[in-house]
């Protein structure tokens, strides 16, 4: 085990329990870690099995229970999960300035930390950026690349959800911080948001009852990397070509059903990345959530060069 994780505890039961209308499938156990990063500190699962790490990334405003109905379908993979700073149950940092170029390096910090030769980065919406440019740095480690209803670059048929819109406009600050400030006002508008994200009406109350509570601590995470969301999407377009000349497999996995990063955007990335393979799946926008035996199908059976 590497010497950089300053905490290591054994092999566990994942803590939540699957939502009764999910594929038949028991909890994986994992090794939990702290791992560290300028200074704070990063939580990880890390799954047993063969092959290439699928490293599953959330994006806002979730944490990694949103791959919970994905993980237990994936055994025999090694699998693992993290929060990203200011989120779930990693470090949450008073004053912190929350970027995507920060996620890449956190990102980094996590493959280094479980000493992971390669892997295969999963990257779901804000998870975009920093997935896809750790990958664009990192090609010799980068064993293939999934895209989970997620951007990077300025695309014709982008939609960002309304809370987004609200968060990411500087014309709107002031409005967000009153947002953020009344907590019921920011619970009704998270429960109308994300439950946008899922189809199943069970599994939506399940999902939010889950990530809510958790999320109340991360909303200056939240505030912060929506600030940075505009001149992040910005630079990435100087990054276009990179993109297009990147050499490994790449599957773009989609919720066909988003009406925010939809069909059309999984369209824009199939098109920048020669030979990549495009999936639409009948899902919205935690596809994961929707379709999670297709989902795990497809990662299980990306190919890796």
């Amino acid at each position: 085990m590497s010497r950089r994780l300053i905490l290591a505890v054994g092999a566990v039961l994942a803590a939540a329990a699957l939502p009764a209308t999910s594929a038949a499938a028991s909890p994986r156990p994992f090794t939990a870690h702290f791992v560290p990063f300028e200074g704070h500190r990063l939580y990880v699962r890390d799954y047993p099995g063969q092959g290439p790490a699928l490293v599953l990334m959330h994006g806002f405003p979730d944490d990694l229970h949103l791959y919970d109905r994905v993980v237990p379908l994936l055994r025999g993979r090694r699998t693992v999960t993290f929060d990203f700073l200011g989120w779930g149950r990693s470090d949450k940092p008073r004053g912190h300035v929350y970027t995507f170029a920060e996620q890449e390096r956190e990102i980094d910090a996590v493959v280094g930390g479980l000493g992971l030769p390669s892997i295969v980065p999963v990257v779901h919406d804000a998870s975009g950026p920093g997935g896809i440019n750790w990958a664009l740095d990192n090609p010799s480690r980068a064993a293939a690349l999934v895209l989970l209803n997620t951007f990077y670059s300025p695309m014709p048929t982008t939609n960002p959800p309304e809370a987004i819109r609200i968060f990411s406009d500087p014309a709107f600050a002031d409005l967000s911080r009153a947002i953020l400030a009344d907590r019921r006002t920011s619970r009704w508008l998270y429960f109308w948001q994300v439950g946008r994200f899922m189809s199943d009406p069970k599994v939506r109350a399940t999902f939010l009852r889950k990530l809510w509570p958790v999320f109340v601590r991360s909303r200056p995470a939240f505030a912060s990397l929506n600030r940075d969301l505009l001149p992040a999407v910005a630079a990435d377009g100087a990054r276009t070509s990179e993109l297009s000349a990147f050499a490994r497999p790449v599957r773009i996995v989609f919720g066909a059903r988003d009406p925010y990063l939809n069909s059309g955007i999984a369209q824009s990335f199939h098109d920048l990345i020669p030979g990549s393979e495009l999936f639409l799946l009948p899902a919205r926008h935690y596809v994961q959530v929707d379709a999670p035996a297709r989902v795990a199908d497809l990662l299980r059976s990306t190919p890796t060069g």
